[in-house]
């Protein structure tokens, strides 16, 4: 079943691990990131998002941008920064955000699987974001950056990796964003052995974050193969960079909306049309959903409840049932003109980790009219709706703590 395989890593030696460790690509603007690396040569931002050390005005996808990551890449390497394991291992990857901890196994992945739909994913890509992590990959000749994968809690895996926190890790720091990471190189050729094998009894693994950055890899991985001559389907590009959570670690937070205008509506109009799908209570202070079936409203100074009535969740689609989607397909669109919130300009998403304090800011600006705050959609949702086949919304999920880009990077050759 799923191919789950050690690699020879390039990291970090153990007293640059922390200025290495950087923020995903995706989750910084070019000017963030410029702010967040400048006093940092060491951050794995200048490979993640090279641009950084390029004029502003270059364009995102020009091929010097991809170039200059390349270049970066080989310094941190040339200069020491970065060093390969001499075998093939697995790591294990602790990550504790305030009073909790998720733990996952870092290695690599099958290319032909995720082909295979052994590796099952829930979001649909878009071209230009999976043709910018194609060329990134192609240039830089690695994957930089771990795809987030997830599989359903198995004893055996958790005995292993229970053992294996009780030794000193080789990686022990904070991050920026005051989160504890901790690394420990698996170098037993038994515990090897014996997880591999685990991970091939299993069905499936799901993508929980990283559909570009997946995409991207099996993209590149199937141009290696069919360019190769001698293609055998051991070599390295048949493989990427992931890291395994058991899905009970796993914490999915809310990803919310705000909306630019009421589409013509007056705030009285809106809030009678609403009301035949959800009821409504005004609040006397914020409001976060508590529940499956509630989310939050803020509006011209004022926080609503919304509870979505019971009709609406009687449909046998898992993603027909979701709140975001019942939100889509009877507010978002009918009613407020939202019909493809990939490509819309009057909404915007913004990732339950920067608080309701963000909607009210973005609604008080009065550059948008409406704010919505959802309940989280969980792990099992995400698992029955990949397991269909099928595909979420758009900005479903938004998971925390988000994996640092630098601590493994997996080179195709």
């Amino acid at each position: 079943m799923p191919v789950f395989k050690p690699f020879k890593a390039y990291r970090p030696k153990p007293e640059f691990a922390a200025k290495v460790a950087a923020k995903p690509y995706d989750v910084l603007s070019s000017e963030e990131a410029r702010i967040e690396a400048k006093d940092n040569p060491l951050s794995f931002l200048h490979v993640g998002k090279p641009e950084i050390d390029l004029d502003p005005s270059i364009d995102l996808y020009d091929p010097r941008v991809y170039e200059k990551g390349r270049e970066n890449l080989m310094k941190f390497i040339s200069d020491g920064i970065l060093e390969q394991d001499p075998e093939p291992y697995f790591y294990l990857w602790a990550q504790t955000m305030g009073n909790r901890t998720q733990i996952g196994l870092v290695g690599c992945a099958s290319v032909d699987d995720y082909w295979n739909d052994k590796i099952k994913k829930h979001e649909k890509t878009r071209k230009d974001k999976e043709e910018d992590r194609c060329n990134h990959v192609r240039v830089t000749n690695a994957h930089t950056g771990p795809i987030f994968l997830t599989y359903r809690d198995n004893p055996e895996i958790d005995s292993i990796v229970a053992k294996i926190i009780e030794t000193q890790p080789i990686y022990d720091f904070i991050s920026e964003d005051n989160v504890r990471q901790r690394v420990w190189v698996i170098k037993d050729k038994e515990t090897i052995d014996k997880i591999q094998n685990i991970f091939e009894r299993m069905d499936c693994f799901y993508v929980a974050d990283g559909h570009h950055r997946s995409a991207a890899a099996a993209i590149v991985g199937r141009e290696r193969q069919q360019a190769n001559p001698n293609h055998r389907g051991d070599e390295e590009y048949n493989y990427f960079l992931a890291v395994l959570f058991p899905a009970s670690h796993l914490m999915i937070m809310d990803y919310n909306r705000v909306v630019k205008d009421l589409n013509g509506n007056t705030k009285e109009e809106f809030i009678n049309k609403i009301s035949k799908i959800v009821d409504i209570e005004e609040q006397n202070s914020r409001f976060k959903p508590t529940k499956k079936g509630e989310i939050g409203m803020y509006l011209d100074g004022k926080w609503y409840k919304l509870t979505i009535k019971p009709e609406y969740f009687k449909n046998d689609d898992p993603v027909e049932r979701l709140d975001i989607s019942i939100l889509q397909n009877h507010i978002l669109a009918p009613i407020l003109g939202i019909d493809d919130p990939r490509t819309s300009k009057r909404i915007d998403f913004i990732g339950g980790i920067r608080g309701l304090e963000e909607l009210e800011k973005r609604v008080n600006s009065g550059d948008w009219a409406v704010a919505f705050a959802m309940y989280p959609t969980s792990i099992d949702e995400l698992m029955q709706i990949a397991d269909a086949g099928k595909i979420m919304p758009p900005k479903s999920t938004w998971f925390e703590p988000k994996l640092k880009d630098g601590l493994f990077v997996h080179f195709l050759d």
